[in-house]
């Protein structure tokens, strides 16, 4: 079988089961382990899975761009907003992050919220302008474009010195063996530093994030409160299984799933 032959049938396998083993995609391709890791090598370096120990896991489609992503999921990100905006209490100060998720729990706010809101997000900061009870507090540090959020040694400072009610987060990738993850080392820490100052943190699991993983471990699911996802799509039995099982807690105590996908 030929090099590209193999790439294509480790695509189709990862696309079926959500994950693949090396070893045991290398019985089935009749080669060697080093040959199916060179293989994970090339198409994790092509953006098209994300490596980890023993295999590889799907690659999540929210490492792009900040406005190629505002494109992706986008009813399941305002769902997810919606479903967080109902966890804050009237005068509660949130730490909120500043990816396309957050930018709509920003706008699913009610008109009259009262809230103390800090982000290292420009545009979820504009967002939150609209809302004249809101009182913004914009963290400064060096801007990624890619990301559109601030990092960096001044927005590690400026968080150091505060303290909030709850933290949205939001991440790239939710999977049971890869934990909750991103795709920039300097955002990985970013989102710690902001979980580290709040009594409550919950991370925003919009669908295409589900099952999905990327290069930058950020928390494990112990050190959250509990995910916030999308109430009307169901989680795969399996996939809620394993998350609960790796320690992913949901509000409200139960989590609607559907069938398990064919293995």
């Amino acid at each position: 079988m030929l090099a590209a032959e193999r790439h294509e049938w480790l695509l189709a396998e990862l696309e079926r089961n959500g994950r693949l083993v090396a070893k045991d995609a290398a019985v089935r391709l009749g080669v060697t382990e080093d040959s199916v890791r060179r293989d994970l090598r090339t198409l994790a370096d092509a953006g098209r899975l994300q490596r980890v120990y023993g295999g590889a896991l799907p690659v999540s489609p929210a490492i792009r761009g900040h406005a190629d992503r505002t494109a992706i999921a986008p009813d399941s990100k305002q769902r997810v907003a919606q479903a967080a905006v109902r966890l804050l209490p009237d005068g509660a100060t949130l730490l909120l992050d500043a990816g396309t998720t957050a930018l709509e729990v920003a706008r699913a706010l009610p008109a009259d919220a009262r809230l103390t809101v800090m982000t290292p997000g420009p545009l979820v900061a504009v967002a939150l302008a609209e809302h004249p009870h809101v009182e913004i507090v914009l963290i400064g540090g060096s801007l990624s474009r890619h990301s559109m959020v601030t990092t960096g040694p001044l927005a590690a400072e400026a968080l150091r010195r505060v303290r909030a009610d709850f933290c949205f987060l939001g991440v790239t990738g939710v999977h049971p063996e890869a934990g909750l993850t991103t795709g920039s080392m300097d955002d990985a820490a970013m989102k710690r530093a902001m979980a580290a100052q709040a009594s409550d943190t919950y991370v925003l699991a919009s669908s295409e994030k589900i099952g999905a993983a990327s290069a930058f471990p950020v928390l494990d699911f112990a050190e959250v409160t509990g995910l916030v996802l999308d109430p009307d799509l169901p989680l795969d039995e399996t996939v809620a299984a394993a998350l609960t099982r790796a320690g992913a807690r949901f509000p409200g105590g139960t989590v609607e799933v559907q069938a398990a996908r064919p293995v």
